[in-house]
């Protein structure tokens, strides 16, 4: 309860900012009426896995933007990711940041049945060629 009105105070102040006692208390009261989140809650383990793999897609970001930089990548593909069983939507959102945050890939669509479409670009030309189409240079 405190750490949704603190981050969702964070957010008004970094929207308004406004540090006002009007502001403040107009702050608190949307915060307070704004609706809960009823998503089930997920493992410490399962957030602090995910929260490793942002932090190490960090510098994989730059490695792949400095690659994609010297050595053109003109091709593209679409491929399939399977989401882990029982994700909840907050790990799902992280999953889709994670896939997204490095430049090679996006996520273009989630499917409830437990996967990702994701769309990537590549250097070779891929073997399959039924899912793949050529970009132009």
């Amino acid at each position: 309860m405190i750490g949704h009105l603190i981050l969702r105070l964070t957010i008004w102040f970094l929207l308004t900012a406004n540090f006002t006692l009007t502001n403040i208390v107009i702050g608190v009261a949307i915060a307070l009426i704004l609706p809960r989140n009823v998503a089930a809650p997920e493992s410490v383990k399962d957030l602090l896995r995910v929260l490793w793999k942002i932090a190490l897609a960090i510098p994989i970001a730059f490695i792949e933007a400095f690659e994609m930089l010297f050595r053109p990548h003109r091709y593209e593909d679409i491929i399939i990711e399977r989401v882990e069983a029982k994700r909840s939507p907050r790990l799902i959102f992280l999953d889709v940041f994670l896939i997204t945050f490095t430049p090679k890939t996006i996520v273009l669509k989630y499917h409830q049945e437990g996967w990702y479409e994701v769309h990537r670009v590549v250097r070779r030309k891929p073997l399959q060629q039924a899912s793949t189409r050529e970009e132009t240079p």
